[in-house]
C-alpha cells in the first residue's frame, strides 16, 4: 500500500536495482510517450521524464496516496512532462495507441487482474510499441526476497503471450532482477 512510499524512495535503491542501467536498457527517443505502469512516487517515471524532453510520462497508480506524494515531488522538482493519471485495479486508464513503452517496475506480480489490465495495456500501445517487465529472478532462490514477488521469465513470456506480445528480449544487467521486453504486433 502506500505505506511502502519509504521503501520506494528507500536511500540504497540506486545500489540494489541500479536504476541508470535500466533506463539505458529502454533505449528510449527524445520523443516517446511512456507509461510508468505502478509509478507509486515517481522514482522512475522522473528519471526517465529527462530521457523523453519532447515526450513524455504516464504515471499509473491505483493508490490515489501515491499520485498526492508525486504530485509533490514534480512541484517540487519541477517536471513538466510527468502526467499522473488515477488507475483501477482492471484498467490502466490509458488512451488508446498513444503509448511507445510500457513498463513496470516490480509492479507486475501484484496485479488484481494481471489479464484485464495487460490488456488495458496492450490498447494503449501504438504498432510496435513495447513493454517492459523489471521482476526479481523467481529462478534465483538465494535472492531475500519472497517467493511471491518474484517471476520466471518462463511464467512472464507466458502470460504476456496470452495478451497477444510477442517476446524479443531479456536482460540480464541488473543485479537482482531481469528485464524482459515485449512488443505489439505492427
Amino acid at each position: 500500500g502506500h505505506r511502502g512510499a519509504a521503501w520506494l524512495e528507500r536511500p540504497d535503491r540506486e545500489v540494489t536495482e541500479q536504476p541508470q542501467l535500466l533506463i539505458n536498457a529502454l533505449k528510449l527517443e527524445p520523443t516517446d510517450v511512456v507509461a510508468d505502469i505502478g509509478a507509486g512516487t515517481g522514482y522512475m517515471s522522473f528519471r526517465i521524464a529527462t530521457e523523453v524532453p519532447e515526450g513524455k510520462v504516464l504515471a499509473v497508480d491505483i493508490q490515489p496516496e501515491m499520485l498526492d506524494m508525486l504530485e509533490f515531488f514534480q512541484d517540487i522538482n519541477q517536471i513538466e512532462n510527468v502526467e499522473p493519471i488515477l488507475g483501477e485495479a482492471d484498467n490502466p486508464n490509458l488512451p488508446d495507441e498513444q503509448v511507445n513503452l510500457a513498463f513496470m517496475v516490480d509492479a507486475y506480480h501484484e496485479f488484481e487482474y494481471p489479464y484485464e489490465m495487460m490488456q488495458g495495456i496492450v490498447r494503449s500501445l501504438k504498432p510496435n510499441g513495447r513493454v517492459v517487465l523489471v521482476e526479481y529472478r523467481g529462478e534465483n532462490w538465494f535472492l531475500p526476497i519472497k517467493r511471491l514477488h518474484k517471476m520466471t521469465e518462463a511464467q512472464v513470456k507466458r502470460e504476456m503471450a496470452n495478451v497477444g506480445l510477442e517476446w524479443t528480449e531479456t536482460l540480464e544487467v541488473l543485479p537482482q532482477q531481469h528485464i524482459l521486453i515485449f512488443s505489439k504486433p505492427a
